[in-house]
């Protein structure tokens, strides 16, 4: 890959994975409950996503997934149902704040759906791969730039997001603070669910 176009890739992919959505509003709000440490379960799920997505690009089937329409409907659908049942759990929750349980596999699960389910996040992947892939040489030798950069730059950003959710963590230890944090960022998640419902795919 030319380095005019892999610096082209970078810089796309990074205002793509920095722009503020639900992957960044869950690392947050999960290095706020469970501190730095164990909110990197959050890193690794939506690495697995974009693992996932890279992969479904590679083999083509991502265009197809944005090509039916009926494909992204239910995917913006169940995207929208499972953000404002996160929200709304979350504000249900945080007016009984007891120490939270930590579960490895719950908070991958949940990371790795919220990171999954929104149909932008497949477009916004298409996108990128639009951009540079030059048809003319076969897809897979293009990947050996496109995935180390792609993965190495989500990974800072989301990680940097649970480094700021612990850091709220701190600043909120008393917990009048910390149930108010916790409704502000189930607020946000049912926000983004209602964002998503209007926007057109």
């Amino acid at each position: 890959m030319p380095l005019e176009d892999w610096i082209i890739f970078t810089g796309f992919w990074t205002l793509f994975v920095a722009m503020p959505g639900p992957n960044a509003l869950n690392c947050i709000a999960s290095a706020s409950e469970f501190g730095f440490r164990k909110s990197l379960v959050c890193v690794a799920a939506i690495l697995s996503q974009a693992t996932l997505f890279l992969a479904l690009t590679i083999l083509g089937l991502s265009s197809i997934i944005v090509n039916t329409p009926e494909t992204l409907i239910i995917l913006k659908i169940i995207g929208v149902i499972f953000l404002v049942y996160i929200g709304i759990r979350g504000l249900i929750d945080a007016g009984k704040y007891t120490q939270p349980k930590f579960s490895f596999s719950s908070l991958f699960l949940k990371s790795f759906l919220i990171a999954t389910i929104n149909p932008k996040s497949l477009a916004g992947y298409l996108a990128a791969f639009t951009i540079v892939i030059n048809p003319d040489v076969a897809i897979r030798t293009q990947m050996w730039a496109i995935v180390p950069t792609a993965l190495t730059i989500t990974c800072l950003n989301y990680t940097s997001l649970c480094a700021f959710g612990a850091f709220l963590k701190v600043k909120a230890a008393t917990v009048t603070l910390n149930i108010q944090l916790r409704r502000v960022l189930s607020l946000c998640f049912i926000l983004y669910g209602v964002v998503l419902a209007f926007l057109t795919i």
